[in-house]
C-alpha cells in the first residue's frame, strides 16, 4: 500500500476484522475510528501524525 498521509487515513475503507497485532495496520477499523475522532477535535499537521502513531500503537 505504500506510505499514506495521516490526513487521508480517516477517509480509507476499513478492513472487516481487526488483526490485533502490536502495531496495527493503517486499514484497521480501530485506527480509522481514532483518526476520525482526532480530525473531529481539530487536529492537523504534526498533531495528526502523532495521533496516527498513538492509534497504531494501541
Amino acid at each position: 500500500m505504500g506510505k499514506v498521509k495521516a490526513k487521508k487515513v480517516s477517509k480509507l475503507k476499513p478492513k472487516k476484522k481487526c488483526c490485533r497485532k502490536k502495531t496495527r495496520c493503517i486499514k484497521c477499523p480501530v485506527v480509522i475510528m481514532r483518526m476520525q475522532k482526532a480530525e473531529a477535535r481539530g487536529c492537523c499537521g504534526k498533531d495528526l501524525k502523532k495521533a496516527l502513531k498513538l492509534a497504531r500503537a494501541a
